[in-house]
């Protein structure tokens, strides 16, 4: 599976659990070894690294003697590394989403000829099912026979799900999944492509399945994390479909939680996106949420390398990560300008000694918005994830140290903000725009994660 959020080693699971360490080094060792020995000379370099894990996945698995593997592409299907199994038990595609266009093109029907790229002779299509209005997936009915007629498999897919007593006829399961509502999203279902082929045997899972998927945690998708005062929610969403998904969980869960008696309530955006992926509709998306303040990193751990090799991107520099921060504030500041043109009520950042007035919706105290005060007073970039928690943090977070005075934020927002944070009653901190960020967030939140 791919990425991984702390350490490497979670891409690689038996029985549910992460090799260990010494797994790692002995067959990371081997396989190296391996492919430096039998290289071609005209071909000198070794395997990318999403290739080489996929190579020493495999071998691990043909080692152990697993019983069952399961194999997670790691972009698209047709080219992916991945998708060299010929014959497979049963291939998924769980749901479409824009995403990487660079590689799997702009359109549904590109991404979906893409995934539908996995699909083998013989061997049936799974995919979730469509929903009935609007129906994101039809491009799927479009796409995928292409790839069927190419590879010769099977034109099915599977049939709904049967009623098993849950609501809406698919099984109901408080799972975290990217719609965010506790509703498993990616069970193997129909899509609406389904209608136009045969169908295969409705899928029927067990008590104890259902049961599985109920109590089921996944890291770093609707997780919260309680620290005192201030309560993280981490979800790695980096789609539109999957912001706005994480959106609504995220105000359905800060609403479920106690609201202070005697003092401030205050909100507090992380965000980081990378690659191709269109910051304004994904920043834009999270207005609703009102933050107070908005806070930008790179989803580096540490500025030193040091210790955290596991979230070093080598391909990406430290300079070309933090000019991305920076325009993803800019942007952030331009929809601000045009959501305080529209509502003269967005939330702004709570002012020492301002006056507070109750919002009905939000249920916590807001600012009235001043006019002289500057639009982009509320969002800072730091240069890494620790720099970001401390001055979120405040020293109030076990995890998290306090803020070392000789490292302060430059700016005058991160002082008034740091005696907001310092006197709330609540902190409650939004994390997502990428994987990679809540990775480095739970790294530093959870040290047991590392061990």
């Amino acid at each position: 599976s791919s990425p991984h959020l702390v350490q490497v080693r979670e891409r690689i699971r038996i029985n549910g659990q992460p090799i260990s360490k010494e797994q790692f080094s002995k067959y990371f060792w081997l396989v190296y070894n391996r492919l430096q020995e039998t290289k071609d000379a005209a071909r000198a370099s070794m395997p990318a690294y999403f290739r080489f894990l996929t190579i020493m996945a495999f071998h691990v698995f043909l080692q152990e003697q697993v019983d069952l593997a399961v194999v997670e592409v790691g972009i698209g299907g047709a080219y992916d590394c991945t998708n060299i199994i010929r014959q497979p038990v049963v291939c998924g595609v769980s749901s479409l989403g824009i995403d990487h266009t660079s590689i799997l093109g702009d359109t549904l029907e590109k991404i979906a000829w893409q995934k539908g790229g996995i699909f083998k002779v013989a061997w049936p299509p799974l995919a979730p099912a469509a929903r009935a209005s609007p129906p994101p997936r039809a491009p799927c009915s479009r796409a995928c026979p292409s790839q069927r007629g190419r590879r010769g498999c099977r034109g099915e897919t599977s049939s709904p799900v049967p009623n098993n007593g849950e609501r809406g006829g698919r099984v109901s399961a408080r799972f975290p999944s990217p719609a965010g509502s506790g509703e498993l999203m990616d069970l193997p279902t129909s899509v609406e492509a389904g209608r136009t082929v045969p169908l295969a045997p409705a899928f029927r899972p067990s008590v104890a399945m259902v049961q599985g998927l109920r109590e089921a945690e996944w890291l770093g998708r609707t997780q919260v994390l309680p620290h005192g005062p201030v309560t993280w929610y981490l979800d790695g969403a980096h789609t539109t479909s999957s912001v706005q998904a994480c959106v609504r969980w995220f105000r359905q869960a800060a609403l479920n939680e106690d609201k202070p008696q005697d003092g401030s309530e205050v909100r507090v955006l992380l965000f980081n996106a990378t690659g191709d992926r269109d910051t304004a509709a994904l920043l834009k998306l999270l207005l609703p949420c009102q933050f107070d303040y908005a806070v930008f990193c790179p989803n580096f751990a540490e500025v030193s390398v040091v210790g955290n090799a596991d979230q070093q991107n080598f391909n990406v520099t430290l300079e070309n990560a933090l000019t991305r921060c920076l325009e993803n504030q800019k942007m952030w500041t331009q929809l601000l300008e045009e959501k305080v043109g529209q509502d003269l009520w967005l939330a702004a950042p709570l002012g020492v000694g301002s006056p507070l007035k109750p919002d009905p919706v939000r249920g916590a105290l807001l600012l009235v918005p001043s006019a002289e005060r500057p639009l982009n007073s509320n969002s800072l970039v730091f240069p890494c994830i620790s720099h970001a928690l401390q001055w979120i943090a405040q020293g109030r977070d076990p995890c998290v140290p306090a803020p070392a005075a000789k490292a302060a934020h430059p700016h005058p927002v991160a002082s008034s903000g740091a005696v907001l944070l310092q006197e709330a009653a609540a902190i409650r901190v939004l994390v997502t725009g990428s994987l990679h960020l809540v990775g480095g967030v739970l790294k530093l939140l959870d040290p047991a994660l590392s061990q």
